[in-house]
């Protein structure tokens, strides 16, 4: 459910390039942010929270919340509504806490 044709923005040029959540293949559009191509691609859980164990998905869309932290790239806690997609970018939801370094390391 990619937008290529908008009232506004008309017809929109994008390139495709394929992505990969939790190993799946995925179609994106280069410059599309990484949780816009998720949901184009009818994936809305992102995450769960640790103390509930629910669902999280995307909240604020704008970078002040941290419902939409994934691992990306095997980088940890990367905010998926202000990242953008490149090819063969590998994304996965977070499943614990990031490590803590501690002032002596």
């Amino acid at each position: 459910m990619h937008i290529e044709n908008h009232p506004v923005f008309s017809n929109m040029k994008l390139e495709p390039v394929t992505i990969y959540f939790e190993g799946l293949p995925l179609k994106a559009y280069k410059h599309q942010s990484i949780a816009a191509a998720l949901m184009g691609n009818e994936i809305n859980r992102l995450g769960a929270s640790r103390k509930n164990v629910q669902a999280r998905g995307l909240f604020c869309a704008r970078g002040r919340c941290c419902s939409c932290y994934m691992t990306v790239n095997g980088e940890d806690h990367v905010q998926a509504c202000m990242k953008r997609v490149e090819k063969g970018m590998e994304i996965f939801t977070n499943k614990e806490d990031p490590a803590i370094r501690s002032e002596g390391e």
